[in-house]
């Protein structure tokens, strides 16, 4: 029997919560209200697809070891993550029937899976020690959820080593943004900074050249410019506005996309990974630039 015990495969207490008011899921009713979720240092994982993603990095990264507090599922949900839950003995799943969902959570969540995890510290920009970062990716009041999680899975994607979130910058830990990113939220490393734009004139002092993109006109087209030899920050602004003309000043270089006429810009995140693409793909010339 004991042999038997020490071959039984690990996992997760699963708990049976017979209704959506119960005490223990109180955590969950912060779906509805964002804002305060992030005060209390906590955040909503959702899917099925990127809830795994947080169990995995929960045993391999110190950023999220130990901080999730416990999962919530549909039964059918329960049925395609066993597998991913088996490796999480000291965790707690509470499996709560669908037709309670709606009550719980305040909107018909199709998905039928939810994590609750403890928010990992975010460091600030001129904390970071920067030194071996090639590729950075720095934000001016990008506050769509869609567009931060899109780019983050951009940055995950191609390379990038960092995401800088500048004034009015969505929330990459909104649960909106972690599921349009497919869980690269989650994973790739981030910094806020307040010293605005001060932080561009911080970068350019650690050997980063700053090229921000923008619509036209701009000192050189996209397949005109030839990265340096140094670190790179892609700046990029908000959707309509763009980028501050405060922060363009202090940029090395504005660099466009070039396009048919038939629109005037592109989608941010859909630019950033275009600049992505092009920054980290592009062979160093030996000419300066």
């Amino acid at each position: 029997a004991a042999a038997a015990r020490r071959a039984a495969p690990r996992m997760a207490s699963i708990v049976d919560v017979p209704s959506w008011d119960d005490p223990r899921l109180a955590g969950y009713r912060g779906v509805a209200d964002p804002a305060a979720l992030a005060r209390q240092g906590e955040c909503l994982i959702e899917g099925r697809l990127v809830v795994p993603r947080l169990l995995d990095l929960a045993r391999k990264s110190a950023r999220w070891r130990g901080r999730i507090q416990s999962v919530l599922v549909t039964p059918a949900a329960l049925d395609q993550l066993a597998p991913a839950l088996a490796s999480h003995d000291r965790l707690t799943v509470y499996r709560l029937a669908a037709d309670h969902w709606t009550s719980l959570t305040g909107f018909n969540l199709h998905r039928g899976c939810l994590a609750l995890a403890h928010r990992p510290d975010v460091p600030t920009l001129e904390t970071l020690s920067l030194g071996g970062l090639q590729c950075i990716v720095v934000l001016e009041g990008v506050s769509n959820p869609d567009i931060i999680g899109g780019i983050f899975r951009s940055a995950a994607a191609l390379g990038a080593d960092l995401v800088v979130l500048g004034p009015s910058c969505g929330d990459p830990l909104y649960r909106k943004a972690i599921r349009t990113s497919m869980g690269a939220a989650l994973e790739v490393p981030y910094a806020t900074t307040a010293a605005w734009p001060g932080a561009l004139s911080h970068l350019q002092m650690q050997g980063f050249f700053v090229a921000a993109l923008t619509t036209p006109p701009a000192d050189v087209m996209l397949p005109d410019w030839t990265r340096p030899r140094q670190p790179i920050a892609l700046l990029a602004g908000a959707e309509g506005h763009g980028l501050t003309p405060e922060a363009q000043a202090l940029a090395s270089r504005r660099v466009s996309i070039p396009m048919t006429g038939r629109v005037d810009s592109l989608n941010v995140a859909t630019a950033v990974s275009i600049a992505l693409y092009h920054a980290g793909w592009t062979p160093h010339r030996d000419t300066p630039d």
